[in-house]
């Protein structure tokens, strides 16, 4: 296997905090942003723990980008996510600015194992909009099986016992 460059490093350290999400009670998503290849922000679903449905891992990071970052450095950041952004996300991304996004799992595959719900995901909202984001999947196939692998774990789990 060939070590992961830059993109699919901080990929996985998306994973990562999806992961987190997961032990703290959440939905598996995660999310950061770099600017100029450094990490400046970092963020959970917490959906659950939130008890707000609007407070997924990339809503999370919007929100805080708004609040500490300028324009200018949204426009140059790189939003980093576990799966592809759902169409509530990506709306709230292209209005924080952020003009480039990269994702591990795409959301036909996070529809094949949790279900089909909405799936109107990135690619459509973006479609016909004025300097749309330039949205990317992983080029690593070991990034990508880690995120599917860590929805089939959550999403085929027996909730029936759960309160």
């Amino acid at each position: 296997m060939k070590p992961l460059d830059n993109d699919n490093i901080y990929l996985e350290q998306t994973l990562n905090l999806s992961q987190q999400s997961v032990e703290e009670g959440n939905h598996p998503f995660g999310a950061l942003l770099t600017i100029n290849g450094s990490l400046v922000l970092e963020a959970k679903n917490t959906v659950n723990t939130q008890q707000d449905a609007t407070c997924h891992a990339e809503m999370n990071l919007v929100r805080e980008a708004c609040k500490t970052l300028t324009v200018d450095e949204r426009k140059v950041a790189v939003l980093y996510t576990s799966t592809e952004p759902c169409a509530m996300c990506a709306g709230a991304i292209y209005w924080a600015g952020i003009k480039h996004i990269m994702y591990a799992c795409s959301g036909e595959k996070l529809n094949d194992i949790a279900g089909k719900s909405l799936t109107c995901h990135s690619e459509y909202v973006y479609k016909g909009a004025i300097e749309a984001p330039k949205v990317r999947q992983s080029d690593s196939a070991f990034i990508i099986e880690k995120a599917a692998a860590q929805h089939r774990d959550y999403w085929t789990q027996d909730w029936s016992n759960m309160t």
